[in-house]
């Protein structure tokens, strides 16, 4: 009886064997077949697209990013300005779309690919844990930051209140009291203008705070692209990808120059953040074109870089657009103001986040 045991225990173990053996050809070759597309892999005809993509996807970049930053002269176009408004939130909902219908779904498609084992790839949504932990880490960095310019700020200006308020007795502010009336004398210290002065240096923080983050978010997805297109040798990918990216990037960089223009850096810094925008894909696709002998679309090490990065990246696109951009506007006093704004802002927002979603049918 024990022999027979034995002998079962030996035929399952060897079956269980040649099945994961069988298993792990057949997965294989199917990531091989993936990987080579018969008729669309051409490597020359491959590498010229690849270097009109760098010099297209550099200029349009440039020119998205630049675009806000250009038109201040413009009254028209000025950050206090009703059309300025519509256009970011026109922009907000491409970022917003870029994060829900592109990035996020790259990652779920690389992270459930059936070269990639099971257990654990297959068994929990690290894509969505992965972009909810981005989120949560994006608020945290957010925050901290905030607190900490806010509270360097108030240190500066010498004040312990909350809020930055000064506090001022009544010989400062000039007041007499009689028969219990106050008679204000009108020459009040020009620090009685604290709490203004405070409101607008944190304000501008935050603005700053939101700019580098989102570039931070953008610039990662970024370079994940550029080398996912410089690596490729399918042709028939490719060619649409380059319109599409083309497109993409000088939206989202409109998106990006209108925050960098509300930050108000110094021209240094404006000109640091354009350029890493700009130059992320196009480096990447450099970096992908030297790595193509070496890197594999398919190869499970690539699919999970790839696509964690990618989720990290949905995560942070997706918090900064629906916290810094649309809910920081639609909550602020110029759209509170006017529901007419407000609606006008809505179908912006709307046709930027339809269109990027419709263009997820190409890119």
């Amino acid at each position: 009886m024990a022999t027979t045991s034995k002998n079962l225990q030996t035929i399952l173990f060897t079956f269980f064997l040649l099945i994961s053996i069988f298993s792990t050809q057949v997965i294989s070759e199917e990531c091989e077949a993936e990987a080579s597309e018969s008729h669309c892999v051409n490597k020359s005809y491959a590498l010229t697209l690849k270097w009109i993509a760098f010099a297209a996807i550099l200029v349009t970049s440039m020119i998205g990013v630049c675009l806000p930053l250009i038109t201040r002269s413009i009254p028209s176009l000025h950050p206090d300005k009703d059309i300025f408004m519509i256009v970011k939130a026109f922009a907000s909902g491409i970022i917003l779309s870029t994060g829900f219908m592109h990035v996020l779904p790259d990652s779920f498609d690389m992270l459930s690919s059936s070269c990639l084992p099971e257990d654990p790839w297959h068994k929990f949504p690290f894509p969505g844990f992965v972009a909810m932990l981005s989120a949560i880490l994006t608020l945290m960095v957010d925050s901290i930051f905030t607190s900490f310019g806010s509270r360097k700020s108030r240190s500066v200006s010498g004040s312990d209140q909350p809020n930055g308020a000064v506090v001022l007795n009544d010989s400062e502010m000039g007041v007499t009291k009689n028969d219990n009336v106050m008679h204000f004398h009108g020459h009040a210290h020009s620090h009685s203008h604290g709490p203004m002065v405070e409101d607008a240096e944190t304000k501008l923080l935050r603005y700053r705070v939101i700019a580098m983050v989102l570039e931070l978010g953008i610039v990662v997805h970024s370079v994940v692209i550029g080398l996912s297109l410089g690596a490729s040798m399918n042709t028939c990918t490719i060619k649409p990808l380059v319109a599409a990216l083309c497109f993409h990037q000088m939206f989202e960089g409109m998106g990006l120059g209108g925050s960098i223009l509300q930050a108000e850096f110094k021209f240094l810094k404006k000109a640091i953040m354009v350029f890493f925008f700009s130059a992320t894909t196009p480096f990447g696709i450099v970096i992908g074109i030297m790595l193509s002998n070496v890197y594999k679309e398919n190869s499970p090490n690539s699919l999970i870089i790839e696509g964690l990065l990618n989720a990290s990246s949905a995560g942070l696109l997706i918090y900064m657009a629906m916290v810094d951009l649309l809910a920081q506007d639609f909550m602020g006093p110029k759209l509170q103001g006017s529901i007419k704004l407000q609606l006008k802002c809505y179908v912006a927002v709307l046709l930027g986040a339809g269109g990027m979603a419709l263009m997820a049918k190409w890119a």
